[in-house]
């Protein structure tokens, strides 16, 4: 699935030195405004252990696991609603992704240069929410008449000029759109606006070495991740066993960006299924409440055009029996159909008509 979540910030608060840490990819990372100015683009790997829990039953050839895109999105100024600095772009750019992930600046670094409306990390938040809020009202003031006049063609439209009016008075007072109490009917017409503060939002607090391992509060009921883009970038350039020891050296089971990259995964409402075989263990990655033959359908369009019906065991009773048969053996080997949701975790083998 090509979900994306784009990187935004105010200048110089360490995201561009995130997202190459983050993809292992040279993005250019600078001390001056503007230094990202076409976005970067990169995927990522979900860190999952049970991939390798599963590999170890059945010797496979490969493992691949799920992946979130992460998209590098130039760096924001007060006032880019109005198309300041970059600000129409980063708009553009916004807009296109599923999510938002906010790098916010706390480290201390006198030699790194501080944005003129960025103060303190509740500054830039702040600054960021504003420039958000102000082009969706912008969106709003032109969808409004539009709609008007789509309700003069069919009355049935008229839920929608009111949700709209109703997010115009609630973006006023400085709200994202995402936070109005909405029915199901009114947060789908919401969604037809393409407003950027529908957009879930996680943060990530880019702090000093010494802070690793304090837990962050959430901002506005919104996750914090802390990561120390340094020590990331420092990572990056260890094997897999002086990493380890490195991590170990500061008090850490995983590095910050293995964090962040599931808690994006869980942010887009994603989760993950198995395939096992020994051509290879894979985690197919789908919206959480997704039936058997969409889950199919995700591996190949003919799978689930022609679904007959989905082998399923628990990934927890996978790894307790030794695998499929054990599953079998024990009675979890189950025979699911059309309309089972499909449970994180799940061990899956497809049965369809070409």
């Amino acid at each position: 699935m090509a979900l994306s979540i784009g990187i935004v910030g105010l200048p110089n608060v360490g995201k561009s030195t995130l997202f190459t840490a983050l993809t292992r990819k040279g993005g250019l990372a600078a001390n001056y405004p503007f230094a990202t100015i076409d976005p970067n683009v990169g995927i990522v790997d979900v860190p999952d252990n049970r991939l390798q829990a599963l590999a170890d039953i059945v010797h496979p050839g490969r493992i691949v696991p799920a992946t979130v895109e992460f998209v590098d999105i130039a760096g924001l100024v007060k006032g880019a609603s109005e198309g300041e600095g970059l600000g129409n772009q980063f708009l553009a750019n916004i807009r296109e992704t599923d999510a938002i992930c906010e790098v916010v600046r706390y480290f201390s670094d006198p030699d790194i240069i501080r944005h003129e409306s960025s103060h303190d990390p509740q500054s830039d938040i702040d600054t960021i929410q504003t420039e958000l809020v102000l082009a969706d009202l912008g969106t709003i003031e032109r969808a409004i008449p539009r709609l008007e006049k789509e309700v003069r063609r069919d009355k049935t439209a008229a839920p929608k000029v009111a949700v709209a009016k109703r997010l115009q008075a609630w973006l006023n007072d400085g709200h994202r759109a995402a936070d109005l109490d909405m029915t199901d009917e009114e947060r789908a017409a919401a969604h037809d606006l393409f407003l950027l503060t529908m957009k879930p939002i996680l943060y990530v607090a880019n702090i000093d070495e010494d802070a690793l391992g304090e837990e962050l509060p959430e901002i506005d009921g919104a996750m914090v991740v802390p990561i120390s883009a340094k020590v990331e970038s420092e990572l990056i350039e260890l094997d897999p066993e002086e990493a380890a020891e490195f991590l170990a050296d500061l008090g850490l089971e995983q590095s910050g960006l293995a964090t962040l990259a599931q808690a994006a995964y869980k942010l887009l409402g994603l989760q993950s299924y198995f395939t096992a075989g020994e051509m290879e263990v894979k985690a197919w990655t789908i919206p959480v409440g997704t039936k058997a033959p969409q889950a199919a359908g995700v591996i190949h369009s003919d799978f689930e055009r022609g679904f007959i019906k989905a082998q399923v065991c628990s990934y927890d009773d996978y790894i307790a029996l030794g695998g499929e048969q054990g599953c079998k053996n024990a009675g979890k080997l189950r025979m699911e159909g059309k309309e089972y949701v499909v449970q994180d975790g799940d061990v899956m083998h497809f049965m369809f008509n070409v």
